[in-house]
């Protein structure tokens, strides 16, 4: 490959490059700055216009609510909070906080068999 290819290549490649516009989450504004990174490496943004910070990745998958959905699940198949911890690579910690943040999960009394 010539030198004279390589740069047309570059250039097609660079030219290709998709950018996605992101909104804030809390006001809808589309003035997002960047804002440094957290302590694993993830990029933050800060909104000019309600300036909130805001993270776009996150490596903590507990706070999605998918996660919440299957430990309300898993709870309901009477599975202990080491067994719902174990299973969705969370802290039993986290499973026992969001449980108490549901009262009528902790109002339902064992199932027993006659």
């Amino acid at each position: 490959m010539t030198q004279r290819n390589f740069f047309i290549n570059v250039i097609t490649i660079l030219a290709m490059k998709q950018y996605i516009q992101i909104d804030c989450p809390f006001c809808q504004s589309d003035d997002l700055v960047k804002n440094g990174q957290s302590e694993n490496g993830t990029q933050r943004y800060r909104c000019k216009s309600c300036r909130k910070s805001v993270q776009w990745e996150y490596l903590y998958r507990a706070w999605l609510p998918e996660v919440k959905q299957q430990i309300v699940e898993q709870t309901l198949n009477s599975s202990g909070v080491r067994d719902i911890s174990r299973n969705l690579g969370i802290a039993k910690n986290t499973v026992i906080a969001e449980l108490k943040k549901k009262p009528l999960l902790t109002a339902i009394p064992p199932m027993r068999n006659t």
